[in-house]
């Protein structure tokens, strides 16, 4: 049996104002605010200034200086302050983690075929900063292409297959979308790697990943194998909506619900 779930959850009165907020109230420059970020790997809470966003209890942000790039939760917001602002790093960039709309129960993972509702921009904002304008990256491929039915003409050691079947077997493939021929996954390691691939006619090609490795890598083994799973199982439980829209993106279902879910004060799952 096929099951699907309506999410439709719910923030603080506070939140709930500023996403139903209209076009001209947005572009409002926000209340300036001096946040306290706590960082739950190093188990500390620092002090930053934002005068770049609408921040409440519980957003997720990205800051500058020291922290940069480490993903810290806001626990208290204040608008009373006098500071010198040469004194403090800001706040830079926030997680977007509001998502609404209809996800279907795909194995291991939640599968949305609606491009509004699990975008890789809002997703990835969910595990790493926005790249620095400065930062100049360089990709090629060399034209081959495998059949995805097939891995085992995917060149890898032995070694490098098993830990990528072991990180598809423990979920590591927290997100992955497929739009037309261009696919993208997210993948956790020891970082969070980018994983990009072409997909036509049941041929892979032009797959790349971010880590540091030259060759084809663990995160790539892994992010194949989710996507045959989940091609798999569209398959067979919801061909119809796949053929119509020629899109779907699939989350790690505990993903969905630490990022989407857990930070909410009131809302509803309809099952």
């Amino acid at each position: 049996m096929a099951f699907r779930i309506g999410f439709m959850a719910e923030r603080s009165e506070k939140k709930e104002l500023r996403e139903n907020a209209s076009v001209q109230e947005a572009m409002v420059v926000p209340k300036r605010s001096v946040v306290q970020v706590r960082f739950p790997d190093r188990g500390a809470a620092l002090a930053y200034y934002n005068d770049q966003f609408d921040l409440h209890e519980g957003d997720l942000v990205y800051v500058d200086g020291k922290l940069e790039g480490i993903q810290g939760r806001v626990v208290d917001v204040s608008y009373n302050f006098k500071i010198k602002v040469s004194e403090y790093k800001k706040v830079i960039a926030v997680a977007d983690t509001q998502v609404k709309g209809e996800l279907f129960m795909a194995g291991s993972h939640f599968v949305t075929f609606d491009a509004n509702v699990l975008p890789y921009s809002k997703v990835r904002s969910w595990f790493k900063a926005p790249a620095k304008e400065d930062e100049e990256y360089a990709s090629g491929n060399d034209d081959t292409a495998f059949p995805l039915c097939d891995l085992s003409q995917l060149k890898v050691s032995a070694a490098i297959a098993q830990r990528g079947q072991n990180y598809y077997l423990d979920n590591k493939v927290r997100y992955l979308c497929l739009d037309g021929t261009r696919g993208r996954a997210i993948v956790e390691g020891t970082e969070t790697y980018e994983v990009e691939f072409c997909y036509q006619e049941g041929q892979i090609s032009d797959l790349v990943c971010d880590c540091y490795c030259t060759y084809h890598c663990k995160h790539e083994v892994a992010a194949l194998l989710q996507l045959r799973e989940t091609l798999e199982l569209i398959e067979k439980k919801y061909p119809e909506k796949m053929a119509e829209n020629q899109y779907f993106a699939a989350v790690c279902k505990p993903t969905l619900f630490l990022y989407a879910i857990d930070s909410r004060e009131t809302g509803s799952l309809i099952l």
